[in-house]
C-alpha cells in the first residue's frame, strides 16, 4: 500500500491540475491498462528508491461532517481554511476567513498545475461517496482529515471497509502508515500500534520509517465514516479516536 500510495503521488504532482484549465489525462490516469502497468514497478519484498512523493506541507485546518437518512441519501462535506487561519482575509460582515490551498500551486509556466488567474490549485479536499457497483446503492459515506493525509487515509479506511470487512469504528481505529508530504525521500510515518515486526519488516524492505506516539499522532488525520447495509438498510457510523468528534443518530 505504501508503494501503491508513492506511486499515486508521483502521478499527482506531475499532473493533476484545474480541468477547466488543463487538459489533465484523467482517462488514462484512471485506466486499468495504466493501473496495470503501473503495479509492476512495485516489488512486496523491497521500496523502490526511484519513485519520489511531492513534497507539500502537512498543516491544515479542516472540519469534516457526514450525513446519511433513512433512505440512503447522504451528504459527505468538508471545508478547509487550509493553513492555519488560511489567508487571514474575512470578508466584510461574513465572520470566515478564506483558505490559502493557493499555496499549492506551482510557480514553473510550464507545468499544469502553474499559477494562473481564476484557475483551481491542486488540493486534497475529497469527501468521498462509495456505492456498489452492482446497484450503485449507498456503501459508505466516509472522509479523512489531515492535508496530505487524506489520500492516504481514504485508502486505509477504504480497504479497511471493502477487503477487510470491519465496522467503521473499527476501521478509524486502525492504526495508520503517512508518508511524510515534507520528505522527498518517502519517509514513512508509522502510527503507534503497528507490531514493532511489521515495523522492521517494512525497513528491511528499504522503507525509511519512523515510529509516532503521543501528541505526534495528529499527523495521521481524522476521519468520519457512515456504513449503510443494502439489505436492511441498517446505518453504522464510526468516529476517529484521535480528535474530537462523535456518531450519533436521531429518529
Amino acid at each position: 500500500m505504501i508503494e501503491a500510495m508513492r506511486l499515486a503521488f508521483a502521478d499527482a504532482r506531475a499532473y493533476i491540475a484545474d480541468p477547466a484549465k488543463v487538459d489533465v489525462p484523467l482517462e488514462g490516469l484512471l485506466s486499468m491498462d495504466y493501473s496495470d502497468k503501473r503495479r509492476t514497478l512495485i516489488d512486496p519484498r523491497r521500496a523502490n528508491p526511484s519513485l519520489r512523493p511531492g513534497t507539500p506541507l502537512a498543516v491544515s485546518d479542516t472540519v469534516y461532517f457526514s450525513v446519511v437518512d433513512c433512505w440512503g441519501n447522504a451528504c459527505s462535506f468538508i471545508n478547509s481554511n487550509y493553513m492555519g487561519f488560511g489567508t487571514g482575509i474575512v470578508p466584510r460582515g461574513w465572520g470566515f476567513s478564506l483558505q490559502n490551498r493557493g499555496h499549492n500551486f506551482r510557480l514553473d509556466p510550464t507545468h499544469p498545475n502553474a499559477l494562473a488567474p481564476g484557475k483551481r490549485p491542486y488540493h486534497t479536499i475529497i469527501p468521498a461517496l462509495a456505492t456498489r457497483a452492482q446497484d450503485d446503492s449507498l456503501f459508505a459515506s466516509f472522509g479523512v482529515m489531515g492535508g496530505f493525509m487524506q489520500p492516504q487515509g481514504h485508502l486505509q479506511v477504504a480497504v479497511a471497509l471493502a477487503d477487510d470487512h470491519l465496522d467503521p469504528q473499527a476501521a478509524l481505529d486502525q492504526p495508520r502508515w503517512c508518508i511524510e508530504p515534507e520528505d522527498s525521500n518517502g519517509l514513512t510515518a508509522l502510527e503507534a500500534g503497528i507490531p514493532l515486526e511489521v515495523m522492521a519488516g517494512l525497513a528491511e524492505r528499504g522503507h525509511p520509517v519512523r515510529p509516532v506516539t503521543g501528541m505526534g499522532r495528529a499527523l495521521f488525520g481524522r476521519g468520519q465514516i457512515i456504513l449503510r447495509d443494502p439489505v436492511t438498510g441498517v446505518l453504522c457510523g464510526g468516529s476517529d479516536p484521535r480528535a474530537d468528534g462523535l456518531a450519533m443518530a436521531t429518529l
